[in-house]
């Protein structure tokens, strides 16, 4: 009975973890990835990074991880690279922020 529950347990894990993807790369128990996002240009002299975004259990997310949260944040006017950074964990906890370069 014990083995049957762990095995359920499992598949409903990895089965879980893909509702709250943000990125094309992810680990079934645990991530921390950094993905591209798009280029306009070469990278620029400054980096910005956007507030925080999370979620938890994929039912509850929040945060302002937007593009011009990052502008801010680097006091950038003109974008260059545009990246995702996020931290995952047994597909429970999800933090992420929007990364770009600029001038």
């Amino acid at each position: 009975m014990n083995k049957k529950l762990v095995i359920l347990g499992l598949v409903g894990l990895v089965g879980f973890n893909g509702c709250i993807a943000l990125s094309p790369i992810q680990g079934t128990l645990y991530s921390k990835i950094v993905t591209p996002g798009m280029a306009t240009g070469s990278g620029g002299r400054k980096t910005g990074i956007s507030d925080e975004c999370q979620s938890i259990l994929g039912l509850v997310a929040e945060g302002d991880c937007s593009i011009a949260s990052a502008k801010k944040n680097g006091h950038i006017s003109k974008v260059s690279t545009v990246d995702w950074k996020g931290t995952n964990l047994l597909g429970i906890i999800y933090k992420g922020h929007t990364v770009i370069t600029g001038q």
